[in-house]
């Protein structure tokens, strides 16, 4: 009687290793390219990655994935936006020291963008929200400035803790806002900056930055501030 033939042993990797790695490298392309359309910031990503990795088995034999060249075309990119805010920041300081202002007018860089705060004695009389004519033309050469930027701008006004009881002005309130929504105007209508990138907001006297027990604080807190947003703070 005839032997029967041993079956053959196939080398290498059984067929369907081959499937399911083509499988996992199509998944892996759909979630990069998901992710190239996404505004996803670094952490997360390298979190996603992280989490990739061992539960498919595949990124550890060799399959690379560069992450900083991708997280740098994302567009808003926030290193541009800052380097930019730098410029408008060095813009308005040397206006500031061209036109012995230091004491008039103060500029603060931080999370929610470029604050310039002016005192409102360097812009309104005494209990009063018209701008003085001597005033306007800080407006005017910070308005240029503005309407470069693109941004949107929201106008503060802020009073001392003194009450104010008059037919125009009632109160604080009314006062801090009017104030607000004059800069707003004339900014609008002095250079055209468009309306939906403003914005104007009242505080009263509820948002000091020194005490109202000094006339030195009480002077400080009567301010106007205008706030150059960045990108991911408009509309807040």
């Amino acid at each position: 009687m005839a032997r029967k033939k041993s079956e053959e042993v196939k080398q290498g990797a059984p067929e369907w290793m081959a499937t399911y790695g083509d499988l996992v490298t199509l998944l892996l392309c759909f979630f990069v390219l998901l992710f190239s359309f996404s505004t996803i910031d670094n952490n997360k990503f390298k979190a996603i990655i992280q989490s990739m990795q061992g539960s498919l088995g595949v990124l550890d034999s060799g399959v690379i994935v560069q992450i900083d060249p991708l997280i740098s075309t994302f567009p808003g990119d926030t290193d541009a936006e800052e380097e930019e805010f730098v410029k408008i920041n060095e813009q308005v300081n040397n206006f500031i020291e061209e036109n012995d202002l230091e004491n008039s007018v103060t500029l603060i860089l931080d999370e929610r963008g470029l604050l310039i705060r002016l005192l409102d004695a360097t812009l309104f009389d005494s209990g009063k929200a018209e701008i003085r004519n001597e005033a306007k033309f800080i407006i005017e050469r910070l308005s240029d400035i503005i309407k470069q930027s693109g941004k949107s701008i929201r106008i503060e006004g802020h009073t001392d803790n003194m009450p104010i009881n008059t037919y125009k002005f009632p109160s604080n309130w009314e006062l801090s806002t009017t104030r607000a929504v004059n800069v707003l105007k004339y900014l609008i209508e002095l250079k055209s900056i468009e309306p939906y990138r403003l914005s104007a907001v009242g505080y009263g006297e509820y948002h000091p930055i020194d005490t109202n027990d000094t006339s030195e604080g009480r002077q400080k807190n009567r301010r106007v501030d205008m706030m150059i947003l960045r990108t991911e703070k408009d509309g807040e």
